[in-house]
């Protein structure tokens, strides 16, 4: 009876170990000081790191002053989709906001993210970027999905090793 249950164990660890893992590009977005009325469109990016499709099935606003949008279609595993989330940046002061990201990644269903900022009237005019500047954020931000995705595989190699 004992090798029938570590056996069972054994065997779940393995399937959460391959299973579809949510992994995100950064779990704060910090706006900074931006002004009233002011672009308060951004994004994160979410990478399937496991071997199974992920699905997004819900995004949650911890109000309505913030609105998140994102695609139900599966992520297949090793690539990406995108959150957009805005902020009403009419609303002056300082804020911090909680997004809920729910899938069915079978070890964090339920993920939290967040904004931060602050909506000044005396803030800096935003500079747009050049195009150098919109190629490097474009680099870094891929670089940083790479290393989330390596660190996820090392932590699903790391927890099928405890389990054996």
């Amino acid at each position: 009876m004992k090798k029938l249950i570590a056996g069972i164990a054994l065997f779940g660890t393995f399937a959460i170990a391959s299973a579809q893992t949510i992994t995100f590009d950064k779990t704060t977005f910090d706006y900074g000081n931006v002004k009233p009325s002011s672009d308060g469109i951004r994004f994160f990016t979410v990478t399937n790191t496991g071997d199974k499709p992920l699905i997004l099935s819900n995004v949650k606003a911890s109000c309505g002053c913030t609105t998140p949008e994102f695609s139900q279609d599966p992520i297949l595993p090793g690539k990406s989709a995108k959150i957009k989330v805005g902020y009403n940046t009419a609303i002056n002061g300082g804020f911090n906001k909680m997004i809920e990201v729910f899938s069915n990644d079978p070890v964090n269903s339920r993920s939290v993210i967040y904004i931060k900022g602050n909506v000044d009237p005396n803030a800096p005019d935003p500079k747009p970027l050049t195009p150098e500047e919109l190629k490097a954020k474009a680099k870094e931000e891929k670089a940083a999905a790479k290393a989330a995705k390596k660190e996820a595989k090392k932590a699903a190699k790391a927890a099928a090793k405890t389990a054996a």
